[in-house]
Formats: C-alpha cells, sequence, structure tokens
C-alpha cells in the first residue's frame, strides 16, 4: 500500500462518525499494509544501502558498479503521478482581476524540512497551521489575519517548486519529505537528488578524534544512526495537482565547488592557526558537508488546453552558492541552452543564490541547525568549542553587505564606482531568447503587481520600495539581519504573434513574497520565504480594469 492511500485512509477514518471500534479498524489495517518507505523506490533508480553510503564516503575513488549506481541516481527522477489516478484535478483558482481561471505557482527552499509539520500546514492545512502560528507574535489581529491569508494563497497553488529537500536523513527524522507533503497535499510529485550526504556526521560513523574523551563519547552518541532508515539524500522536488509527464533530471555539467573533494580538506588553513585543538574539532566537523553529487535542473511537463499550446515546462532549479557570481552565470547560461528549443510556455523557479558573492550570508547556529537538526545541544556545544570562533565564522562566510546589490542584484554594474557582480546573470536572461522567438518576462507594471510597484521583474516577483522583497534572512552575530533575494520565478509565456503589444495571456501576475507566512511561528519555518506567481489562462483585462 502507498503511504498516499494509507493516509487517504487514515484521514477517512478519523472523519467516520460511526463507532470507535470501525474506525480503529480501518486505521490497524492501514497502518498494517503500509510500507515502511514513504514512497517505494519502483517508480525510481534503485536506492544505496548503508554499507554502500560508507564507501561512498571513504573511497575516493569509487568501483565501476558503485560509480555507475551512483551517476543514475543523480540523473533519474522518481516520479509518483498517483493523485491524478485517484481523479485528483487542479484547482484553477479565478480571479476577477484577471478574467476568470490562472495558474498559481509557488517556489520555495524549505531548509531540508526541518520544520515539516509547519511547511506541511502551511502549503494544506489552515486550521492546523493557525495552531502553530507564534502566539507571542500574533495573539489576535490585522497581522494574524493576514498570515492566514497569505497562507490561504500558498493553498491555492497547483504547482510547487521545492528547493533542499530530503529523504531519510537524521536531522529530518528520517522523512521522505517530497513524498509525505504530496501526500499530505493530495499532489503529484517528482523528486530528483541533488546530492547524497556522506559526511561521517550524517552517516554517524564520525569519531571526533582529537576532542576532549569525555565530550567525545556525548558527540558520538548524538551523530549515531538507524542504518535500515538512512537513505541521505539531498535535493529538489515539484508537486502538481497537474499530471507530471516527460520528466528529467540534468545535472549541470559545470560546478562551481566539489562537493566531496572540497569539503573533506577541512578549513583553511589560515583558521586552524586561529583555534584550539578541540575548537577546529568541533567546527570543522558541524560547519563541513561532505556530499557526492552536484546542482542540478529538474524538468516535468504539464499538459492543459487552458495553457497556451496546451503544455507548460516547469523548470526547477538550484544554482551554486558557494562559487563567484560569474560561475552562476555560467550555469544559467548552460541551463538556457537546454530551453532554447521549447515551443510552449516555461516556468523556472528556484534557488538561484544570487546574492552577489561566493557563499549566501549565514551564522554558526544556523548551520548548525541546518546540518544536525537537534539544534540545542548542539548550539550548546558550539557555545562551548567556538565562542569567537563563531563569531569570526559569520565575518568570513559572506560578511556584512551594505550595498545596494543585497536586495536587488539586477541593478546595473558600474565599474570602480558600485560594480555588481550578479548584473551579467540578469542581462544574460533578458537577453535570452527561445528559438520560437519567445523571451523570460521582464515587465513591471504596477497595476500587474502585488503591491503597485513598477520595476524590472516586477510582475513576476515582488519588489520593495528599494529592491526586491527579499527572499532569504539570517539573523547575524555582527551587524544587522543578513537579507537578500536568492529565489526567482521567471516565466517565458506563449509568444506573441503578429504585431503591438505582448500579450498578457500566461504572463506573470502579482508575484508576491509570503514573508509574515514564513516567520509567523517560533524562529520561522525556513531560511527562505516563499514566493508565487499567477499565471491567467485567458487575457486579462486592461489596465484600468485591472486596478479595481
Amino acid at each position: 500500500m502507498t503511504q498516499s492511500l494509507r493516509l487517504a485512509l487514515i484521514n477517512r477514518a478519523r472523519r467516520f462518525r460511526g463507532s470507535a471500534f470501525i474506525t480503529i479498524t480501518i486505521i490497524f489495517f492501514a497502518l498494517a499494509l503500509a510500507s515502511p518507505e514513504v514512497a517505494s523506490a519502483q517508480n525510481g533508480p534503485p536506492l544505496f544501502s548503508y554499507e554502500e553510503l560508507v564507501r561512498l564516503s571513504e573511497e575516493e575513488t569509487l568501483s565501476a558498479p558503485l560509480a555507475a549506481k551512483l551517476k543514475t541516481l543523480l540523473t533519474t527522477p522518481f516520479v509518483n503521478n498517483s493523485a491524478t489516478a485517484r481523479g485528483i484535478r487542479p484547482l484553477k483558482p479565478s480571479s476577477l482581476r484577471l478574467g476568470g481561471k490562472f495558474l498559481r505557482v509557488a517556489q520555495w527552499n524549505i531548509e531540508r524540512g526541518l520544520e515539516f509539520e509547519a511547511v506541511a500546514a502551511a502549503l494544506a492545512d489552515g486550521e492546523r497551521f493557525a495552531a502553530l502560528l507564534d502566539r507571542k507574535k500574533y495573539p489576535r489581529g490585522e497581522g494574524r489575519a493576514n498570515v492566514l491569508r497569505q497562507a490561504a494563497l500558498l493553498k491555492e497553488a497547483d504547482v510547487i517548486v521545492l528547493n533542499e529537500v530530503d529523504w531519510g536523513l537524521k536531522r529530518s527524522g528520517y522523512r521522505n519529505v517530497a513524498a509525505e507533503l504530496a501526500a499530505a497535499l493530495d499532489m503529484n510529485y517528482a523528486y530528483g537528488v541533488e546530492f547524497v550526504e556522506v559526511d561521517p556526521v550524517q552517516l554517524g560513523t564520525e569519531q571526533f578524534a582529537g576532542a576532549k574523551e569525555s565530550d567525545r563519547r556525548e558527540l558520538v552518541r548524538r551523530i549515531r544512526v538507524e542504518p535500515s532508515r538512512l537513505r541521505a539524500l539531498h535535493g529538489t522536488a515539484i508537486l502538481s495537482r497537474y499530471l507530471l509527464e516527460n520528466v528529467r533530471l540534468v545535472p549541470f555539467e559545470f560546478q562551481g565547488h566539489d562537493w566531496y573533494a572540497d569539503e573533506r580538506k577541512g578549513v583553511a588553513p589560515f583558521e586552524r592557526g586561529k583555534r584550539t585543538v578541540s575548537e577546529r574539532v568541533f567546527l570543522e566537523k558541524v560547519t563541513r558537508e561532505v556530499r557526492r553529487g552536484g546542482r542540478t535542473t529538474l524538468f516535468a511537463d504539464i499538459n492543459d488546453p487552458e495553457i497556451p499550446g496546451g503544455r507548460a515546462t516547469i523548470v526547477a532549479t538550484h544554482l551554486e552558492a558557494r562559487t563567484e557570481p560569474k560561475n552562476r552565470a555560467r550555469q544559467l547560461n548552460e541551463l538556457l541552452s537546454t530551453l532554447r528549443d521549447i515551443p510552449h510556455p516555461v516556468i523556472l523557479a528556484g534557488d538561484m543564490n544570487t546574492s552577489t558573492q561566493d557563499m549566501t550570508p549565514t551564522s554558526l547556529r544556523r548551520e548548525i541547525k541546518k546540518r544536525l537538526g537537534d539544534e540545542r545541544f548542539w548550539v550548546e556545544q558550539g557555545v562551548k568549542y567556538a565562542t569567537g570562533v563563531g563569531l569570526l565564522l559569520d565575518v568570513v562566510k559572506g560578511g556584512v553587505s551594505l550595498s545596494r546589490t543585497h536586495g536587488d542584484p539586477t541593478v546595473r554594474s558600474v565599474k570602480f564606482v558600485a560594480e555588481n557582480p550578479e548584473a551579467g546573470f540578469f542581462d544574460d536572461l533578458k537577453d535570452f531568447r527561445f528559438a520560437d522567438g519567445g523571451a523570460f518576462d521582464f515587465r513591471g507594471d504596477a497595476a500587474r503587481t502585488s503591491n503597485g510597484r513598477a520595476g524590472l521583474l516586477a510582475n513576476s516577483n515582488e519588489r520593495a520600495k528599494k529592491g526586491f522583497t527579499t527572499t532569504y534572512a539570517v539573523s547575524r552575530t555582527i551587524g544587522p539581519t543578513g537579507k537578500y533575494k536568492l529565489d526567482w520565478i521567471f516565466v517565458k509565456p506563449h509568444p506573441a504573434t503578429g504585431g503591438g503589444e505582448r500579450p498578457y495571456r500566461f504572463a506573470p501576475h502579482f508575484g508576491r513574497t509570503l514573508e509574515e507566512l514564513n516567520n509567523s511561528v517560533a524562529d520561522r519555518i525556513s531560511d527562505h520565504n516563499p514566493v508565487i506567481v499567477d499565471l491567467p489562462f485567458d487575457e486579462p483585462p486592461e489596465k484600468a480594469k485591472l486596478k479595481r
């Protein structure tokens, strides 16, 4: 029995108004027949055993069979269209401002799924989400109502692109996050593996040699894993109420950072000289990320007669953070070359790490949480072992940006005066043309934005008073909270035919960043805010009517 069917049975049992005995019997039946995995691997490539994961961690040069299995996993998506098989159809919400029905698309980097319950509730269950809200922040009134309105908007998305999605890691409760979210939302899903997490800390093999013996034993105990549940996968997902077709997973040929070789080297020598042995041991182990794989793009087509041309391609990508902006532009151009011949609408979404530097800002506490999940214990260890060093980590990994680019990486670069190393990325995207003459929509008409602010890309991505509403934020040890615009949705509508102004059918409208929703629970749901955009199936009203 699939997990989605099991959950459906349980939910129906809970709603059953008959005897408690019948309810309990149905639930017991569903649980008894449940597969140990949330979704079986039969709709995707074979998974690694625990012994193979250890070999992936320890063996720099892999045997031919193991290397081939890794390549298959990194190039073959998992696909589950069981929601459509059960009769689920797209919501296709309707709006007077858009003149009828539309497709709402959402994108969210969910930070591994560490706060799974909050993510699931925000996407699917308004009542459960309301119960999770931080009562100190939102006891009642307009602020709370606004958060719930944002949750209602997110719930109407028929296509959701998710970055940083775990499968079978201790830090996220060994969940198959994509499959469980799809089951909770009653949606189809596709999942592409970006990395196999083979760091000794994630595999439970790290011995923390060099730490004090009394501490070492406790650290080793804390990272112990359940080998039978460990899958060690991390990647990108597309959830959809549309049938997902022609799904493919394409890793970038160019990788700006080697997550296996470079991470195994440990911290830079100049850093080692500033730490005691115990400080160095702890900090190296908990901030290192040894992984097999690299940045990738997950593609899927959706078909519907109301979409111009009957088809649209969803392109879910994740560009490299630990590299220079010019290398992200290189990855972008590699991706664009694969899109050139697509003759129908394209929706490109994801965490593109457009931070204007070679590392997104971070903090020691957030880094520990990302890797280990068990935040309280490990943060206490961080304070114990890395007091002062944690402060240094914040400065090394990005610094505090006071430049004009942190909220608007699209601004023009002025050499020697106000340089923007990310500008080329957006220039290339704006200048790109598909083989049919189509282009990504860079328009920003005030009447077609969520807040009345015009400007480049304002229709598809919410602008703020200055630049864009930022999508990434981490509290810093030094200076203010680091905020950057890293997450984007870009849309190629159906190409215009004939002369005159380009039509607005299936063009982006009312792009929004759901910052209040993401910050409505204690310590936030994710370090990234979700974003949404609406694509009308028919030509929407004129600008004057849109304002009403």
